[in-house]
């Protein structure tokens, strides 16, 4: 992709690169954020919002993502002008400690989400939207130091295995919620037969609530070997030049953009995919709480088979990344997609492709009943496609964009992921809460991976 000069503020992408405790320690971003998207965004905190502190799931499910809506509203428009001052002041980690802090803040906060209590909903969504504001942008900047750290031509095996080990950190923590804090209200012990660790209250979903500040706490213990041990940018000029420098070139650039047919092709294709798989991870959770009455151990064990498939699919399309290049991990990984989707929507707990079959009994044993077990076997696709779509597509962002603009990039990619991220959302919260169905609400995101291939043949990788 042909690229403008680069202004003169902007220094040089160094040739050399940092040692491989610097790259390892960089890839604990991943590992310290995951916990964050496992337990609160899709297999603890918002199944036990939806189906315990809203009225009854199909409100929880809209409430949850109407507020998802506005949180990505507010990513989609500040995460560009953010990226082009970073950009123009040269720094990243002061951006990720900061937005780092916002997320732990809001994250702790939602231990106030006590069951049944309505006057609780506002200010529980208020905390999530903030710790969701918080990590999304702490991201962008972690992103944007992708390319001073290894070789253009493994920048998808580092992109892939830092997915990867962002998908252990979920596992580990899912394993710690259910095993040791998370129990079942009506036997009070946890997945591992144990009473729940620090005194948790199995009756007021203690165990389910402490989600919320266990990432926070996660989060800051595993975030700080990047700061201690990956280098940083030097800072280039101060911070109110860095203000006026960044908007100037953010300008710039969008001026420039639709000159660039492969770069708007991919991030128009990023928008529509992307809110896809976010509404996917989003409502998987409360969707299956819906539909098969799973509780949190139940929910929480399916995420820790997910992120199990999630870890080598990562894994594994990081080398397919280098040896195919990104554009055609993405559409594998959007075909794999769509076609676990479609086999969901035709999922019930007594039919499994218009076939009948026993349903799930009471007190039966963890997903032994047929439509549990298929429902499993698609999350797992959903898990392997899910992490090379999302590396790969940052792996793709590096090479179409100018390195030296990579966190303006980045940002643009982040307002492309998230300017439309709350139609996902708001579409399965409308059509849930008009039609009353989880399954009418699931179905719109179909059209999100048919549109995103059809746009993503449009890019062309030179």
């Amino acid at each position: 992709m042909a690229v403008a000069a680069a202004p003169s503020h902007v220094a040089a992408i160094p040739t050399t690169y940092p040692p491989r405790r610097a790259v390892v320690s960089w890839m604990f971003f991943d590992w310290a954020a995951q916990p964050y998207f496992s337990l609160i965004t899709t297999f603890v905190f918002a199944p036990y919002f939806a189906t315990r502190v809203a009225t009854d799931p199909a409100t929880g499910q809209s409430l949850w993502g109407f507020a998802t809506a506005c949180a990505g509203l507010i990513i989609a428009l500040m995460s560009p002008v953010l990226g082009a001052i970073a950009d123009a002041s040269g720094r990243r980690k002061p951006w990720i400690a900061g937005f780092g802090a916002i997320f732990v803040i809001g994250a702790c906060l939602m231990w106030i989400g006590k069951p049944g209590d309505p006057r609780l909903i506002l200010p529980l969504l208020i905390a999530y939207g903030f710790a969701t504001i918080g990590v999304e942008f702490a991201t962008v900047f972690n992103n944007a130091m992708m390319p001073t750290l290894v070789p253009p031509d493994k920048i998808g095996r580092l992109s892939g295995s830092g997915w990867a080990l962002g998908y252990v950190g979920g596992i580990l923590s899912l394993i710690v919620v259910l095993g040791f804090m998370a129990a079942d209200p009506s036997s009070g012990k946890t997945l591992f037969g144990l009473t729940p660790i620090l005194g948790l209250d199995p009756a007021t979903f203690e165990g389910d609530r402490i989600s919320g500040p266990l990432s926070g706490i996660w989060f800051v213990a595993f975030v700080l070997p990047m700061f201690l041990f990956t280098p940083d940018f030097p800072a280039k000029v101060s911070a109110g030049n860095a203000v006026r420098a960044g908007l100037t070139d953010l300008g710039h650039t969008l001026r420039e953009l639709p000159k660039h047919k492969s770069m708007m092709a991919f991030l128009l294709a990023n928008m529509i995919y992307t809110d896809g798989l976010v509404s996917l991870f989003a409502f998987g959770g409360i969707y299956a709480a819906g539909t098969f009455g799973w509780n949190t151990i139940q929910i929480g064990t399916f995420g820790i088979i997910l992120a199990v498939a999630g870890t080598f699919g990562a894994f594994i399309g990081g080398k397919l990344d280098d040896a195919l290049g990104p554009k055609r991990v993405i559409a594998g990984s959007m075909l794999l997609l769509l076609l676990s989707i479609i086999s969901i929507l035709l999922i019930d707990r007594e039919t499994i492709l218009f076939m009948k079959v026993t349903p799930p009994t009471p007190g039966g044993g963890l997903f032994a009943a047929p439509a549990e077990k298929a429902y499993l076997a698609l999350g797992c696709l959903i898990g392997i496609a899910g992490g090379p779509l999302q590396a790969a597509s940052r792996t793709l962002l590096i090479r179409l964009a100018p390195q030296e603009r990579i966190a303006q990039f980045f940002g643009l990619f982040a307002l492309t992921g998230k300017v439309t991220s709350f139609i996902g959302p708001l579409l399965i919260g409308v059509v849930t809460a008009v039609t009353a169905s989880q399954k009418a609400g699931m179905a719109v995101l179909v059209g999100f991976f048919v549109v995103g291939l059809a746009l993503l043949a449009r890019v062309r990788q030179e």
